[in-house]
């Protein structure tokens, strides 16, 4: 009977301790991750996700490059471009594409081609940061008309200018509205007028918003007459709108050479290769032809960027 009871009671014991090792690994764990959130808040410098139900990768990672100074301008380049993605998960896909292109070049092409390759896949990737924050400042733009419009009907009924901003980022669509948010939201926690304006202006500069903003900030100070400006840059920015978009028509078939002139280089490389197998990787396995290919991608580039430097036109 004793032995029986002795039985029990070490049961007992034994499954009491399961049980509280269980809920001391669920604590401990539940305990890690309220930590980590709290300090991916903390090092977080940009915009709050867009879409709160998104699992986020490469937690990690995030926090590891946001003790950066690179991984910290990586962040506020994101910002301004409107994607919903982390330091860590852009990191993580450049890389992706670098090595891709590096064994697709190495593969198709030859051995010497793929770090040429990866070099590419970097600047892919910087091209595209930037080609989505200048698309993200064209539709910017694009609404600043609407956006004077509707600041200028709401100061003429009588609202403050801080309540006008605040009744714009409700109406107007992204981007206008993400970052009108953003300016009424900096208001609301004390940030003056000038440098919540001054902000929005350094993210997503443009004249048509530098003139803007020097006008909201000067009838501010001045106390002038606000609803007369912002009717006269209404007119204005729809002139200077319609300018732009004549421009960007004429400039398409430039803008398309520009990319053009690479891409055919490429191509002469793919069939060459095709028409005769092995001549790249004969060619590059001596110093002069690597010297040659170099120049011959390097003179590309120099096309290509004059082609765009020349092609531009400031309105």
């Amino acid at each position: 009977m004793e032995l029986h009871t002795l039985v029990q009671l070490t049961l007992g014991a034994t499954l009491l301790a399961c049980v509280l090792a269980v809920a001391g690994v669920h604590t401990h764990a539940r305990g890690r991750s309220r930590r980590a959130a709290l300090v991916d808040r903390l090092s977080h410098t940009g915009p709050p996700p867009a879409a709160p139900g998104r699992r986020r990768y490469f937690r990690d990672l995030d926090r590891r490059l946001r003790r950066t100074r690179p991984g910290r301008r990586l962040e506020r380049r994101l910002a301004t471009t409107g994607l919903d993605v982390t330091p860590g998960e852009f990191f993580v896909a450049m890389l992706v594409t670098v090595a891709a292109l590096w064994l697709i070049g190495q593969a198709a092409l030859a051995p010497f081609f793929g770090p040429i390759a990866g070099l590419l896949g970097v600047g892919a990737a910087v091209q595209f940061l930037n080609w989505q924050r200048q698309r993200r400042i064209e539709r910017f733009i694009g609404q600043l008309p609407e956006l004077a419009r509707i600041l200028a009907n709401a100061t003429q009924a009588g609202l403050a200018l801080r309540t006008a901003i605040g009744m714009a980022a409700e109406e107007l669509e992204a981007p206008a509205g993400e970052e009108l948010a953003k300016v009424a939201d900096q208001l609301s926690v004390g940030h003056s007028l000038d440098d919540a304006l001054g902000e929005l202006a350094d993210r997503l500069p443009s004249r048509e918003l530098v003139v803007l903003v020097t006008t909201l900030v000067l009838a501010n100070r001045a106390g002038g007459q606000v609803v007369s400006a912002l009717r006269n840059l209404t007119e204005t920015l729809e002139e200077r709108k319609e300018t732009r978009r004549e421009i960007r028509t004429q400039l398409s078939q430039v803008t398309m050479t520009s990319y053009a002139v690479p891409a055919l280089g490429v191509g002469a490389l793919f069939l060459m290769n095709g028409v005769r197998g092995g001549a790249l990787a004969r060619m590059t396995g001596s110093p002069a032809g690597q010297i040659c290919v170099l120049i011959a991608f390097a003179l590309y580039a120099v096309g290509f960027v004059l082609i765009r430097r020349l092609s531009r036109i400031d309105v």
